[in-house]
């Protein structure tokens, strides 16, 4: 049976349209991962195209099916949602049974990267969500969904409500 690009990319196989491995890209600096742009559709695809990133693959039904059944698979997705996380000032504890994501030591610091009215952040994150969603990380998304319901909660006039539905409506109901 055929890998898709996608599928050879997250399993260390091969590189993404400008020759990068997921390695490579999830080794960015805070600086890289915000400057550049066509890096996150290759950690948190879609079905749909991106209009931000033309070459990069989209997300198939078989390609799900092998997220869902691969525990390894969405180990690394796990991962690339970590390097995100980092990004944002937010961190991950899998320490219980559901995974919890909340704010890190570093929020404060970072915020102002992404915790900006319009911000193009907002996007990223729809994305993350989805995708996670979408590749058999529900429980993770669902736990990011949480940690940006809170942060709304004390930034609703930079986190709007047209934002917060869009996050909302990134997960299919459980």
């Amino acid at each position: 049976m055929p890998t898709s690009d996608l599928l050879r990319f997250y399993l260390h196989e091969s590189v993404d349209t400008r020759g990068r491995r997921l390695r490579e890209i999830r080794s960015f600096s805070l600086d890289q991962l915000e400057h550049t742009h066509d890096y996150i559709q290759w950690l948190f695809p879609l079905p749909e195209r991106s209009s931000a990133n033309l070459h990069a693959p989209l997300l198939s039904d078989s390609d799900m099916q092998a997220f869902a059944a691969d525990d390894d698979l969405r180990g690394e997705l796990i991962e690339s949602l970590r390097v995100m996380l980092r990004f944002f000032g937010l961190g991950l504890d899998e320490k219980s049974q559901a995974p919890y994501i909340g704010r890190s030591d570093d929020f404060r610091e970072r915020q102002h990267v992404w915790l900006t009215p319009y911000n193009h952040n907002f996007l990223r994150i729809t994305r993350i969500l989805r995708s996670l969603s979408l590749l058999g990380c529900y429980a993770y998304a669902a736990a990011l969904l949480r940690c940006l319901e809170a942060i709304h909660t004390e930034y609703r006039d930079v986190i709007g409500p047209r934002t917060m539905q869009f996050w909302r409506n990134a997960l299919p109901q459980a």
